[in-house]
């Protein structure tokens, strides 16, 4: 035990956190959006009415606190390599890619738990009592989840960019707008493509 590094300890366990609940999180998202969306649009109101109450609040319980510990173990890693002097000694690209990173990440968190959630309640109290929810109420789900779901892959990109190549290439520079136009381009058409096939995957098995 005399040779354990707690400090390197304690920033492996946060980080394996925020890997653990960001799988959670980001992959409920994609079940959302190209499971999910869907399945739902092919059921009968009574089939939906006895599935969808079952379903969902289960989904968006651990789809919402995914979110949410993603986000406060990103942030207290973050906080931890700050105050031990990592990020300021550090190349300065390296930080720059990881808070480009961070913005989509908590622009995301944000949308789960004030824009989706709080909507996606009134869809679920709507379908148990009968009552259908105001029909933009559904809409603005859906386009927040999307919302997200386009983020998700650039957001991932330039975590994982920031940390393995990004110290060598400059935000701001020549270098780097390839970057940007690169994980924009390529993350908005993996998105696009897989939402426009996720209606039409054979259900043969």
């Amino acid at each position: 035990m005399e040779n354990l590094d707690f400090n390197a300890l304690l920033l492996f366990s946060v980080r394996w956190i925020h890997y653990v609940a960001g799988v959670c999180w980001i992959g409920l998202l994609y079940f959302l959006n190209l499971v999910n969306v869907p399945v739902q649009g092919k059921l009968d109101a009574g089939v939906k009415k006895a599935l969808t109450p079952e379903l969902m609040p289960r989904v968006l319980f651990w789809f919402r606190w995914g979110a949410m510990f993603t986000f406060l173990s990103g942030l207290t890693y973050y906080a931890l390599l700050f105050e031990k002097g990592g990020l300021r000694t550090s190349a300065p690209n390296w930080t720059s890619w990881i808070l480009l990173g961070m913005l989509l990440g908590t622009i995301m968190w944000f949308n789960v738990w004030f824009v989706i959630w709080p909507a996606q309640r009134k869809i679920i109290n709507g379908v148990k009592s009968g009552n259908a929810a105001d029909p933009s109420i559904p809409k603005k789900a859906l386009l927040f989840s999307r919302i997200n779901t386009f983020l998700s892959v650039p957001m991932l990109f330039f975590m994982g960019f920031g940390r393995h190549a990004g110290a060598s290439v400059p935000f701001l520079s020549i270098d780097g707008l390839i970057v940007l136009l690169f994980a924009g381009i390529i993350g908005t058409g993996v998105v696009w493509f897989s939402i426009k096939q996720s209606g039409s995957i054979s259900t043969e098995v």
